[in-house]
Parts: C-alpha cells; structure tokens; sequence
C-alpha cells in the first residue's frame, strides 16, 4: 500500500479530504504512528453522509483526533481490532446502519438473500447480534481500553425488550456487550463531547452526566440508589447550583428486567414510560434494574441547530466507497445522488424506528448548505445530472417545527400529524418549494428527483407544493405510504384514515394531467400483519387495490424491530397508551395469508388466497365477480407454482443417501456423523439403555 491509495480524484481534491485508514499500512501512509479512535462497523466504509461511520468519523477529525476504521472485520479473532495498536481514547463500537438481525432476516425469519451494506451485496460479513462480538474483541484486544457501544442497533436496544428472533424478552445491549459507555440516537456532538473529555484526562465514569448517553451501574451504586436514592446518578447532579438535584425527582424508575419478562401488563408499562420520555426538552433520566445492577438512560440529546446541520452535511466526503472494493455496494448505488436537506421526524408512526433514533423535532439544513452539495454534485464527471432524491425521512418536513417552543418543550404528544395534525405545528411548504426551484434551475443539474417518502396529510395543505411536485421532481412515479385502509390498524399505526390517501391520490392525479404528464402513477405501501391486522382486514384492503387497480410489486410484512410501539404490542397483545386488547398475527400461517392477500393477484399466491378468503367466510370474493379476488377454477400457473413448492420442500429433506463401504466411505448416511442407525442418537448403541426392561433383557418394542 502507498500513500497514491490514499489521494482522491482530480474533481474532489477542491471539497474533499483523504479517507481515513483502514488498514495498518494506510495509517503508516498518513504518517500515523497511532490512532485515537478505531470506529468498528458492520457496514462496508462508505464515505457518503447518508453513512454514519462516515458522519461520525469526519466530526471527530474536524475535532483534530486520528481516526481509523475497522469495516466488517472478521470478529472470529481479535487480531483485526489490534491492527493499528492501541488506541489513545477509545474504540466506537457499531453494527451498522441496520439492526443487524433485520438485515439478516426476513419477518418469516428466513436469511436474506443479500446484505445491501456489504460489498456485491454478499451476506455474512458481520455477525448476529453484531454490537456484542465486536464489543467483546475489543476488550479482549485491548482489556481497559473504553468501549462506547452506539448505532441503530445499540439504541433501540439500551433498555429491556423484546427480542423477535429468539421470541424471547432481552435485558439492555449494555449488560451484554460490556460496554462502558452507550450512545443513541445520531450521536454527532456527544461522540466528540466524549473523545475531547477523554483527552482531557476524565474516565468514563465521569461522562455519565452527558445527554444520549446510557450506562450500567455497579452493584453497590445500584443497591445505594434502589434504598432511596442516597447517591444519585451523575446525570442528576447539578453543577450549576453545586450540588445535586433532589433524590429521584428527576428520574423515572421502570419496571425492573425481572417484572417486564414475566409480566406482560409490566412491558407495557415500561414502554409507555420509555417513549413519553423521548422529548429531549422534558425527558426524565430512566432507570431500570437488573437484578443488582441499574441501567441508566440519561435524556436525549439537544436537537442539531441549523448551523450545526450545516457544519455536519458541509465536511469534506468523497462521497465514494474506500477503493479497496471492487464490487459495489447496493446501498450506496441507490444514494449516491441524493441530497440528505433534513432528519427527524413528527409522525410518530408505532412500526418505525425513524422518530427513536432520529428523534421528533425536525432538524433542518440552510438552502445554502444544500446549494454547496448540489454544485459539489454537478462538478462530478461521474455525475448524470439528475440527484435521485432531495429529501429525509419524510420528504415534505423541511424546516417545520412547533410555532410555540413553549408549549414543544412541555409537549409529550408522540405525533405531531396524529389523530389530527397540531394546530402549533408550522406546515409551510415555501422553503421547500423555493429549494426545489433553486436545486432544479443550478447549471449541471436536468432533475432532481423526490424518491424519499412524503407526508400526504401535509402535502395537501399546499397545492403549490404538489404542482411543483408533480410538474418536476416525480420520475413516473411517486412512493407514499398509507400502509392500511382498516380505520382501527391505521389508529394502532398513527396514521390517517384511508380516504386522506383517496385525496391525495386524486389531487395528485389531476396536477400530473394538469402538468402534462397524465401517465405518473402512485406506489402506495402496504404493511401486512401489523397489530390489530386481520384476516377480514387485510380482504378489505385486497378489495380495495383491486378496485383502484393498484399491483404492489413489494410487499412489507411487519416485523417487530425492539423498542418500537408496535413490538410491544405484537408481543403482549396490548396497546400500550389505550391498555386495550389488539389482535395479533402470530402464526406463520396467517401472516403468509395476509402476504398473499396483497398479491392475490399473482398465481402462485390463489391457493393461500382461497384458503383465506374460505377461513373468513368471503365466498363471495371467488368467482368472476367484479370485486372477486379470484376466479373459483385455479389457473394452469397456480397449479404448477404448488407442485414446485411442494417438491422444492422435500429435497433433501426426507430421504438420505448411504455410504459404500467398499469405496473406502465410513458406514453410515452421507453428509451426516457416523452415530449408529438413526441420525442424531449420541452413542452407536440401537437402543438406550434406558428403554431396557428392568431385568435386563430387551422387551418387545410398542
């Protein structure tokens, strides 16, 4: 490796700076002969802003620490944690931009088939459950060097929850993995916060007291605060005052891990606790004990300003993959061209992890800001002149925020647009609109795109918004998100009722034709077997794709992501703010059939579709009817889409192959250990002495 790995493109060396070392020898090229900071990642080192390794890592250099990263290492050994020696302050510990068990698994709980994070989107490069092996070698590479855990999947599981894919009820990621130190959320300003505090001499225990922070207490501060709090934890001193606030004023003890794993009523308790907390103006520290030790979530932290969104999104990214790979990356060829211009959101959906991560309040980037990365794009060879997305998580939430900082910073409203959209909340679309107009009109751009997904409820309360929308920035189609049409599921989601989509849908329609493009069409997603979901529900929903000759393409089964509201109540079948029964579709079986509902268009999907259709009583929907779902004969492709099926579930399943001794071959089934007659039996012996009859001898078998 030389330093020549290590320059950038002729175009880039005006905005960027070199990528920082990922491997011993690229330190060495930097003239390094240490490290601060070694950030471990799940994902592959993308140096683009829609990363996170990539956002953290640039804050902590303009900072002025030495960073290096350590990208999908095999964590099978320690010795890629030791590669660049000790680090000086600590190692940033993250499985990625996903939780890592989503991006393994489907919601039926079968691998995926490729990982977009990872290089030619090729699975297995990380671990389940990866904050925890990556958390362990770090302390085995270097004991006393401090480990902060943080990303989505730390954060969403820094308290008790539960755990979809071993069904079970997990105590914090914190007792776990061992990590000193937990940050959620983003996570920008406290990771430098904690790299210039180390630097200055402090230990770990001494950062308890910053905000987005969650951290263990030992068993004796645990035991003095569980008797009355004595002791206060650090995050409730007061240094303003010098002293300390009063003894659990300022705290929100939870149910302990004991009484939320056995306790469903305790679950839903706690959640309710957790995300009534999550409003960084008025959240109350958490605690929550288990056994004899107290975790401890401090507040959120502080919203980015503007100028500091600025600062952020304005750091020098190559905006390109580290050249060390040489197949691409799926989900950096789908940003590659977008413009991130804010974060955060106040929808509230209960499914999303959206609104815990990111937060509530909207955080926004000046239109100056944004113009930079717009002009950084076009002078890019590689560029084709068209930003795939300007947007968010939502595309439509630019710069608003509550008219009333008084009343947001007492406000623990979960949605800001639900049952109804707040009357304080500021809704002008103008910035947005102006932003759309500057970004299309700038020399080397021919379009710019919307593909992130709007809020239709906000949407139109500004026709001038969808005219621009529609006439501009849709490439054929527009995604939005109704998710359902059953009032009571869309009241369970936090989302308007099915005939606000009816609306939008035809107002959207109208501004394409008016804008001279008749054929731009909507792609609404639909969510199956989310709580309160059922078989009568979801026929409801089929019914009405058919009659709006709506097709999803893609389908989204739900799957019950920690910390979110709506895992809560898939797990205890209760609503955690209403207290009321929800039905939920646990079985295999019936989430398949909801699947198929979606797509009962599709032949392979007619013979679980007339299983549904027959188990609700909707007879009515076979046949050749108007509203009918399917014709009552099944087609020729429905037929042999089952037979396939069915001989793809028998292969090699239910017969084995047997060795030839006088090949050399052990005795025994190929593929399977020589252990006696049956597979599986622990000793060679054809029966246990167990089944033995009492006086010796073998008995007739029954």
């Amino acid at each position: 490796m030389t330093a020549s790995r290590l320059t950038l493109p002729l175009w880039n060396e005006r905005y960027a700076a070199p990528l920082a070392p990922t491997t011993a020898e690229e330190m060495r090229a930097r003239g390094w002969d240490y490290v601060d900071v070694v950030f471990v990642s799940g994902d592959a080192y993308v140096d683009h802003p829609s990363f996170a390794a990539a956002i953290l890592t640039r804050v902590l250099e303009q900072a002025g620490f030495r960073v290096a990263v350590l990208s999908q290492p095999d964590w099978h050994s320690c010795d890629p944690w030791r590669q660049f020696g000790k680090p000086r302050l600590f190692f940033g510990i993250s499985a990625g931009n996903m939780d890592s068990l989503i991006n393994h698994y489907t919601a039926n709980k079968k691998v995926r088939n490729d990982d977009a994070y990872s290089p030619g989107g090729r699975i297995g490069l990380r671990p389940d459950r990866a904050t925890l092996p990556y958390c362990h070698r770090a302390r085995e590479a270097f004991p006393g060097v401090p480990i902060i855990a943080g990303g989505v999947e730390a954060s969403l599981r820094r308290l008790t929850h539960y755990d979809y894919w071993s069904d079970t009820v997990r105590r914090s990621i914190l007792l776990d993995s061992k990590a000193d130190l937990l940050v959620y959320g983003m996570g920008e300003t406290t990771i430098v916060d904690i790299a210039r505090r180390l630097a200055a001499g402090e230990t770990v225990k001494d950062l308890r007291d910053l905000r987005g922070v969650a951290y263990v207490m030992g068993a004796k501060e645990s035991a003095e605060l569980a008797s009355g709090g004595r002791k206060p934890p650090d995050s409730c001193r007061n240094e303003e005052s010098g002293g300390l606030r009063p003894p659990l004023a300022d705290l929100h003890v939870l149910p302990t891990f004991e009484e939320v794993k056995t306790d469903k009523l305790a679950f839903v308790e706690a959640t309710r606790l957790i995300h009534i907390n999550t409003n960084p103006l008025n959240a109350k520290t958490l605690v929550q004990f288990h056994e004899r030790q107290a975790v401890v979530v401090n507040p959120p932290a502080l919203p980015l300003t503007e100028s500091d969104m600025d600062r952020v999104y304005g750091l020098p990214y190559t905006r390109r993959p580290h050249p060390s790979y040489t197949e691409p990356i799926p989900a950096f060829e789908m940003i590659k061209d977008s413009v991130t211009i804010m974060r955060g959101c106040f929808g509230g959906c209960t499914f999303c992890s959206i609104t815990a991560h990111q937060g509530r309040t909207i955080q926004s980037r000046s239109q100056e800001s944004i113009m930079q990365e717009v002009r950084k794009l076009a002078d890019d060879p590689e560029f084709a002149g068209v930003i795939s997305d300007i947007g968010g998580p939502t595309a439509n939430m630019y710069q608003m925020r509550c008219t009333r900082p008084e009343v947001e910073a007492k406000c623990k409203r979960l949605s800001c647009v639900h049952p109804t959209v707040c009357k304080l909340l500021g809704t002008d679309h103008g910035p947005l609109v102006e932003l759309m107009r500057r970004a299309r009109t700038e020399p080397g751009i021919r379009k710019v795109l919307v593909a992130s997904g709007i809020r239709m409820d906000l949407a139109q309360l500004s026709p001038e918004y969808l005219r621009e929308l529609a006439e501009h920035h849709v490439g054929g189609h527009l995604k939005v998100a109704p998710e359902h049409t059953d009032p009571h599921v869309l009241s369970l989601m936090k989302k308007p009722e099915n005939g606000n989509f009816e609306t939008f849908a035809r107002a959207f329609r109208k501004a394409s034709q008016q804008a001279g493009k008749p054929k731009q069409y909507l792609v609404p997603y639909y969510i199956a077997s989310h709580p309160g979901s059922d078989l009568h529900a979801m026929i409801d929903l089929a019914v009405f794709l058919k009659r709006n000759g709506y097709r999803p393409d893609q389908v989204q089964d739900f799957i019950p992501a920690p910390f979110d509201i709506a895992t809560c109540m898939y797990y205890t079948g209760i609503d955690p703010f209403t207290k009321q029964e929800v039905y939920i579709a646990k079985g295999l079986r019936d989430r398949k059939m909801q699947r198929a509902l979606m797509q009962f268009f599709k032949p392979e999907n007619y013979f679980q579709v007339r299983e549904a259709l027959m188990q609700a009583g909707r007879q009515d929907l076979i046949g050749g009817g108007c509203d009918c779902l399917i014709p009552a004969n099944p087609p020729k492709e429905a037929i042999e889409a089952r037979r396939s099926r069915a001989n793809e579930a028998t292969r090699d399943d239910h017969y084995h192959t047997v060795t030839n001794p006088s090949k050399g071959e052990p005795v025994g089934e190929r593929g399977l250990p020589n252990q006696g007659y049956r597979p599986g039996r622990k000793t060679a012996r054809r029966q246990d002495q167990k089944r033995k009859l009492k006086g010796g001898g073998s008995g007739p078998r029954i």
